[in-house]
This record gives C-alpha cells, structure tokens and sequence, in this order.
C-alpha cells in the first residue's frame, strides 16, 4: 500500500528526515511514536502529499501503486524551466524599468525616436514574455490539480483539531470532500448521512460544529475522512484533544472502521494506548524509524 524509501527532509540547514524507509501493507493500522521533533508529523506530511521530500534520485514513494514523487514534480524547484522562468521574470522587470525611466525622463527623445519606427519590436519581447510566463503558471496548475485530485480521491485526513468549517452543519462539512470531486450532490448526501449515522451521529446532522461536542466533532471529522473512500487514512495525534472517554471512543472506531471498510491507517500519537493498540508501532529517533 505504501512503500517510501531514502526519504529526506531539511528545513533550512537542520536535517528533520534522515532517509527513511517504510513499508505498510494494505489494512494495516501503524502507529509512529518518538519523542517531539523526532520527524514523526513531517513523515506523516510527506506521506501524506501535504509536504514535499527533498529531490533525490535514490527516493521513492508510492501509494496503492501510484508515484508519488512524480505527480509531485519535486524536481521542479531545480529544473531548467524553473530557472528560465526566473530569468524571463527578472529580464521583464528591467526591461519595464528601463522603458519607463527612458519614456519619463527622456519623453521628447523617445517620441522623436517612435516617429519613424513601428512601436512593435518595443512590445515584441514583453509579448513573448507574457505568454511564457502564462503558460508556466498554466503548467504548474496543471501539476497542482493532478496531485489535489490524487490526495482528495484516495487519501484521508483526522487531525487534532478537527478543522470542520464553523458556518456549515456536520452534514455539510461532511460533504465537502465529495463536492470537491465533483460527485453528484444527492449520492453525497446520501453516503454522508449513512456515515453520520454509522459513527452515531445521526440525530446531529443539522449541528454546526459549536453545537457538538468535542468527542462528536472529531467522528464528523473521521466521516468527512471516510467520504470518498480513500485508500489510506493519516492521522495526526487525532485524540489528543478529547477526554479519556472520547479518546477511548476513537481508538476502537479505527478498527472498527478497518475492519468494515478496511482502510489502512497511519496514526502519529503521543497515547500509548492507542499506539500499542495498532498492528505495528513505529518508533521515531532523531529522523529516523528505530529498528
């Protein structure tokens, strides 16, 4: 399901990702534990396509079979278009100056000058320049929707705090995922109140979140997971803000939902019940998983 190798992450000089190497089967739940700044919620973001590894030849990151460093594009920081499109932009810039200071401070020169000439090869190059620049940011677009299209349809995400949208019912944040994939509008809300209701939730569909409890909008959180049957399900110290209870509550719906919908999980936590609940526990030390 998910295969990453030599995977490495900077963030300035500091090293927070030492090559790891990882393997999780499909249905597996893994939890990765360590102490804070050991690189778990980095891993977890990059394996998550929410974050980018740094561009080696010896990396690799599939999901379900998909490579993920190729929809990435993570070469694309250090490519030649990268650096041609710095050019033209610096190159246009001058040139806009340099017009303008001439059209300013030398107008009666640069009017005698136009007189005998067509003002086209003035605005030849600015031209050119323009549909470059557009067809690179049409581009790099065109990259972004792929990998945004990718992460919607076959990842999910439950974070600590839950980031539902305050002004919609739990309903419709539900939703929002599925809207975001195009997907018919009643089939949606079909599927998004079976979730509701399956997580016991049913009677609050029409509660915004500041009605619910803390407990109810981490699972409105986990259907909005759900919705689009993702592959894979990433979570990121999920329980961390919830009671003992509520917590409790959490960590037996993971397995619940794997061995209904059989999603695989991968769970960064500080709780050790929970990380020792999981079929595999990874241990984090200093950007590295700890054999």
């Amino acid at each position: 399901m998910i295969q990453a190798k030599n995977i490495h992450k900077f963030y300035d000089k500091l090293e927070v990702l030492k090559g790891v190497d990882l393997h999780i089967k499909k249905g597996e739940i893994v939890s990765i534990v360590g102490a804070s700044g050991a690189g778990k919620t980095t891993l977890l973001h990059i394996l998550g396509t929410l974050d980018k590894p740094e561009s080696n030849a010896s990396s690799s990151l599939l999901i379900n079979g998909e490579n993920v460093l190729k929809l990435q594009d993570v070469e694309i920081d250090n490519s030649k278009e990268e650096r041609n499109f710095k050019i033209v932009s610096w190159t246009v810039s001058v040139y806009l100056i340099v017009l303008l200071v001439f059209i300013v401070f030398f107008k009666i020169k640069f009017q005698e000058v136009i007189r005998g000439i067509s003002i086209f090869p003035l605005v030849l190059p600015l031209i050119l320049a323009l549909v470059y620049i557009l067809r690179y940011f049409k581009k790099k677009s065109n990259q972004d929707k792929i990998l945004s299209n990718f992460r919607n349809l076959h990842l999910g995400f439950i974070f600590q705090f839950h980031q539902l949208l305050p002004e919609f019912t739990a309903l419709e944040n539900v939703c929002i995922p599925a809207f975001a994939a195009n997907k018919p509008k009643a089939e949606t809300e079909a599927e998004a109140k079976r979730l509701l209701k399956y997580l016991g939730l049913g009677h609050r569909i029409n509660h915004k979140p500041s009605e619910l409890s803390g407990g109810e909008q981490q699972r409105v959180a986990v259907a909005r997971a759900l919705i689009n049957k993702p592959d894979v399900i990433f979570a990121d110290e999920p329980s961390g803000n919830l009671d003992t209870h509520s917590a409790e509550n959490l960590h037996q719906l993971f397995f619940k939902l794997r061995d209904e919908f059989g999603q695989t999980f991968v769970i960064v936590t500080h709780n050790e019940e929970l990380a020792n609940m999981a079929d595999r526990k990874l241990v984090m030390v200093d950007g590295q998983i700890s054999n």
